[in-house]
Parts: C-alpha cells; sequence; structure tokens
C-alpha cells in the first residue's frame, strides 16, 4: 500500500495508550506529518449524530456516507478534519461522540471510505499515521509498525484526567472484536509498553523501535 517514494510509519495501540502524543512528538523529530485517523472516525460520526441519525441504524449511515461533505488536509505538521468547509477540533471530543465513535467505525463502508482517505496522504508525503488498524490495514506493507499499549489502569487515569468518562475496557472490548479491521497487533509490529514512560523516554523508545526496524534517524 505504499506509493510514489513516501512512507508511512504505522502507530497503532488502544485508547490512552499514548500513541497520539508519540506520533506527534516522531513527527516533529522527523519531519513528517502526523496523520490522526481516529479524528477521521469521530468526524464522521459527530456528522451522523448531527444529522439526527441513530449510530446503530447501519443502512442509514451507508446511505448517508457518499454525501457527507469530508476533507482531510494538512496544516504545518498535523492532519486536519473539515466538515462543509469547517475543521473540527472540540467538536470531535464531545460526550456523544465519545460514546457513539466505536459503533460508527465498526461499520465496514464507514472503514472502507475513511481507509482510502488515509491511504490518499502517500500521494502528498510521507506520515506519521496513528490508529487502531494502520498496520494491519491500512498499510500492510510499511516496515515501520509500532503497537503503543500500556495497562488498563493506567489509560483509565489517563481519561479521566483528561475529563473523559467512557470505560478503557469498553472500548478495547468493541474495538477488539468487531469483524472489520480489529484492533490488534500487525504482523511486524515491535509493541511499545507505555505504562511508566515520560513522554521523553516514550519517544526514545520508539525511536529506537524505528531504527531497528531499518529507518535512517539521525542521532
Amino acid at each position: 500500500m505504499q506509493t510514489h517514494s513516501h512512507f508511512a510509519i504505522a502507530i497503532d495501540g488502544p485508547a490512552a495508550s499514548g500513541k497520539s502524543t508519540i506520533a506527534k512528538c516522531l513527527a516533529r523529530e522527523l519531519g513528517l506529518v502526523m496523520v490522526n485517523s481516529g479524528a477521521m472516525y469521530r468526524a464522521v460520526t459527530w456528522k451522523i449524530l448531527q444529522m439526527g441519525l441513530d449510530p446503530h441504524d447501519t443502512a442509514a449511515i451507508v446511505a448517508a456516507l457518499p454525501t457527507l461533505p469530508l476533507t482531510c488536509g494538512v496544516n504545518g505538521r498535523y492532519s486536519t478534519v473539515a466538515m462543509d468547509g469547517k475543521v473540527l477540533d472540540e467538536e470531535l471530543r464531545e460526550t456523544s461522540v465519545n460514546q457513539a465513535v466505536s459503533i460508527v467505525a465498526a461499520i465496514p463502508a464507514v472503514r472502507e471510505k475513511l481507509v482510502q482517505l488515509q491511504r490518499d496522504y502517500l500521494q502528498h508525503t510521507s506520515v506519521v499515521m496513528e490508529g487502531r488498524d494502520i498496520g494491519s490495514i491500512v498499510f500492510p506493507d510499511t516496515p515501520y509498525k509500532i503497537y503503543v499499549d500500556a495497562s488498563e489502569e493506567v489509560r483509565a487515569a489517563r481519561r479521566s484526567a483528561e475529563g473523559v468518562t467512557d470505560s478503557v475496557a469498553a472500548r478495547d472490548k468493541a474495538d477488539s472484536n468487531r469483524n472489520n479491521s480489529p484492533l490488534m497487533v500487525a504482523d511486524g509490529a515491535v509493541v511499545l509498553d507505555n505504562s511508566d514512560h515520560t513522554v521523553a523516554s516514550a519517544v526514545a523508545a520508539a525511536l529506537d523501535i524505528l531504527r531497528g526496524q531499518g529507518l535512517e534517524v539521525r542521532d
């Protein structure tokens, strides 16, 4: 799935494992664009809720998908996601979105649409992309794969500190047990346990992993 001369670094892991923070730091360190694939699923979820659709009504969501005014772009070193030309930010973290995103993200047609948008980034730039199926589904051929994990207790504490009240255990179960693109450690991925790392030490560990996978990283 690699295209042109651009490449992808896949950062997967469960909720609140720290994968987004690590991905952002890696993008800055390596001069790449960080893509938050989860923001795309949250944007679709936010929009279908705004439309008054039931997240469990798969048929209605599939019917609405072709008309969703979703665009993905880049601002500096970070990906953006917009609806109707409006870049979404705080909207993506609304409680209603937190509660529904796993349901919407499990719909195969939603994943198919967004996976293609994720792959399209390589037409323009190399990326550090974080999510739940980046190494397994979006870019299975990339040699650069890290699975960031942390204990359930640590992840629950992080979510609580962020003011998020959803259950990491419930989210893990939903993401791991869905039939389409489940959360998993991709073939070739190295697991990074981020339970006790600082941000700096976690990024250093990730860079060491990438060096071991053949990426040229300056010291």
